[in-house]
């Protein structure tokens, strides 16, 4: 905090959602690729269910996705009790809060491009491999993964960006604390309550321009991939 101080409130922001969407990003690796795993290869009767949750985000609010999280998450229910036994701070007002939050909210960006690509795999070549004597995890670490690689760059660059771009559910849970959860897309917004248009028109267009590398990076790799499995 006392290194923020001395920085400037724009570049503080930038830093604070860099770290955001790559602690987000890394989270969803350990907690949406298994779902993904689940969805791609099972076929219970719970998977439109799950999966109708996991899509949530896509179509809701994100303000409402923030309100039911501080109510649920508050300190005096069971489930905020349990985050700040974990975190140690309670979810609103919190970076960790809008960790928990973008996990949420970004959720369906990493999970559904995954998803459709180990369905491209498909079971037989799980079976295939066991049949060799390859065990589960042998077969997931050196053949699926492989195999979905463009799934996996997609995931990781649209969660990254979506993370991001988010505005309304970080201002719900964060609050816009300077140093703590004040992110880029909160700054622009303030610019613009101040009228300061020449700031705001700075940091929208460094997002603008971001947003554009990262999708043309996402286009060219997967492309690169694809004629290199040809």
């Amino acid at each position: 905090m006392e290194v923020f101080s001395l920085l400037n409130p724009d570049i503080v922001a930038l830093i604070l959602t860099l770290k955001l969407a790559l602690t987000t990003c890394v989270c969803l690796a350990f907690i949406g690729t298994p779902i993904a795993y689940f969805l791609a290869f099972s076929s219970g009767k719970l998977n439109p269910i799950i999966e109708s949750i996991i899509t949530l985000p896509l179509v809701l609010p994100p303000t409402v996705i923030g309100f039911y999280l501080i109510v649920f998450f508050s300190p005096d229910t069971m489930l905020g009790n349990f985050f700040i036994l974990v975190t140690g701070e309670q979810l609103i007002f919190s970076f960790y809060g809008l960790v928990f939050a973008s996990i949420i909210y970004s959720l369906p960006f990493w999970v559904q491009p995954l998803q459709s690509s180990f369905e491209k795999v498909g079971v037989k070549t799980i079976q295939t491999a066991n049949t060799l004597g390859a065990g589960h995890f042998d077969t997931f670490f050196n053949i699926i993964l492989p195999l979905c690689r463009r799934g996996l760059l997609t995931s990781f660059i649209l969660s990254f960006a979506h993370t991001m771009g988010e505005f309304g559910i970080v201002l719900m849970v964060g609050g816009g604390i300077h140093g703590k959860t004040k992110v880029l897309a909160i700054s622009i917004y303030d610019h613009v309550e101040q009228l300061s248009f020449g700031k705001a028109h700075y940091l929208a267009g460094g997002m603008l321009l971001l947003s554009f590398i990262i999708l043309l990076t996402l286009y060219i790799s997967n492309k690169n991939i694809s004629m290199r499995v040809k």
